[in-house]
């Protein structure tokens, strides 16, 4: 399994964020098996955690037009700044 870990400072999130961080999230569940999603923000800060089977599937969501959209909409208006890692999980536990 992997994790995409998005870490972003946040510069203004509006309604249209809200809306599209929806809609995305509601597209790699559905249409690019993302198995878990996950975020919060707090104090101008966002992380957000995503859980994938394979890279091929972290790859297409990746390139999707709509997600590409974002990105650049993130770059421009939403983000400061940001970060994405993509890391293999070895081990999880849970209680």
């Amino acid at each position: 399994m992997y994790i995409v870990i998005f870490k972003a400072e946040i510069k203004k999130l509006d309604s249209d964020y809200i809306e599209m961080a929806q809609k995305l999230r509601d597209k790699a569940l559905n249409e690019y098996n993302c198995i878990k999603f996950e975020a919060c923000s707090e104090n101008g800060f966002e992380i957000a955690l995503s859980y994938w089977k394979e890279l091929n599937d972290i790859q297409r969501w990746h390139l999707d037009t709509e997600h590409q959209i974002a990105q650049r909409l993130g770059k421009e208006k939403w983000y400061q700044n940001f970060s994405v890692e993509i890391c293999k999980l070895e081990r999880a536990y849970h209680s």
